[in-house]
């Protein structure tokens, strides 16, 4: 009889839950136990989990290394998929090895290379997958010089900082002055220059941003699958578009895609992401970590965290081709039980159960609803 899996995710997002559900209904049949690390007492994926800790708060890179190693010894962990210090923690993989404890996560050299999106744009780029033009901004006045640029080729600008996931700090600059079109109804990315450029002139410290066109939908994210030989175990594409969601095999998307996991040691699980620029697809962003989104490709007759857990302990898992692809579907909130108390629950082990939580209804993650 084969041994359960212990797996850990730290600090991970709300949606995650579907990750781990999905754990626990592998094919294999294999008993899976979950623990989860959040700094947020009320995230769902605590309640989810078999065992759970709160993280300490302020701890260096280094020291939550530390941390993390401990974890894992003490929690008996097989496999950990690290968000948190991802670059930190797989920089010491072979201490966690040591440990028994396989990650599922890129090289260093990946995580460097995709920490950094002016640092990816230009490292793809030399490898031939196209990327929208972009400026490094700093400054008030470098800002205004890439978005006259920008707009004198006939493109609405837009910045994100240039490290940074899901979204964080991205606004479209406008012309348009402050005024209550601004203030109706829910608030929006749109923000006007000039406001940008005098709180850029009142900030006491540089900021960090890329400037690039608004690129237009559909958004492609492509989710790899990349064995530590660099070869792509699977690839499939989730489209949005609008409200809209679906799901491709196009190789217009996951040709790029493939090239850049396996060109730059994209191991286990990634997400490649694409826009249109004009008539043609380029690069929006590499997560070197599972998506959020991933378990919707469970529409298409896969379970792929379960294969990136065997394809992380050595169980090679092969080249996975969905059997089908999944209808058109949006994504909608649902509820999700939360722990009743600050401490999260835990696995009563002489017993092997688990103590029940109060069903606390949480709008955390969103479940997927055919269209």
């Amino acid at each position: 009889m084969l041994s359960r899996v212990r797996v850990w995710l730290n600090r991970t997002y709300a949606e995650n839950v579907f990750f781990m559900d999905q754990l626990r209904r592998n094919p294999s049949d294999r008993a899976v136990e979950i623990h989860a690390t959040h700094g947020d007492p009320d995230s769902p994926v605590l309640a989810a989990a078999d065992t759970a800790d709160l993280e300490p708060e302020g701890l260096s890179s280094a020291a939550y290394v530390e941390y993390a190693l401990d974890q894992c010894v003490r929690r008996g962990i097989d496999v950990f998929v690290p968000r948190l210090h991802q670059a930190a923690i797989v920089a010491h993989r072979a201490e966690f090895a040591a440990a028994g404890t396989a990650l599922l996560a890129p090289t260093p050299e990946a995580v460097a290379v995709f920490e950094d999106k002016a640092t990816a744009y230009e490292a793809v780029r030399s490898v031939g997958v196209p990327v929208p033009p972009w400026h490094r901004v700093r400054t008030a006045d470098e800002l205004v010089a890439a978005v006259e640029e920008l707009e004198a080729a006939g493109h609405r600008a837009c910045f994100k900082p240039a490290a940074g996931a899901g979204g964080v700090g991205f606004r479209v600059i406008t012309r348009s002055p402050f005024s209550l079109a601004h203030l109706n109804g829910f608030p929006g990315p749109y923000v006007p220059l000039d406001l940008v450029v005098d709180a850029l002139r009142r900030a006491e410290e540089p900021v960090d941003w890329l400037v690039m066109p608004r690129l237009e939908q559909p958004e492609v994210s492509v989710d790899c699958l990349t064995g530590p030989d660099n070869r792509v175990r699977l690839a499939v594409g989730r489209t949005k578009n609008g409200r809209r969601r679906g799901f491709t095999l196009d190789e217009r998307w996951l040709a790029p895609a493939r090239l850049i996991a396996e060109g730059f040691g994209l191991h286990h699980l990634s997400n490649i992401q694409f826009r249109m620029l004009g008539d043609r697809p380029v690069l929006l962003d590499v997560n070197t970590r599972p998506a959020g989104g991933l378990h919707q490709l469970s529409l298409c007759g896969v379970n792929v965290p379960w294969a990136a857990v065997r394809l992380a302990l050595g169980e090679d898992p092969g080249v996975i081709e969905p059997p089908f692809l999944g209808q058109d579907y949006t994504v909608v909130s649902g509820p999700r039980p939360l722990t009743p108390a600050a401490l999260p629950r835990q696995r009563v082990e002489s017993a092997d159960v688990v103590l029940p939580a109060v069903p606390v209804p949480a709008a955390s993650a969103g479940e997927v609803l055919p269209l």
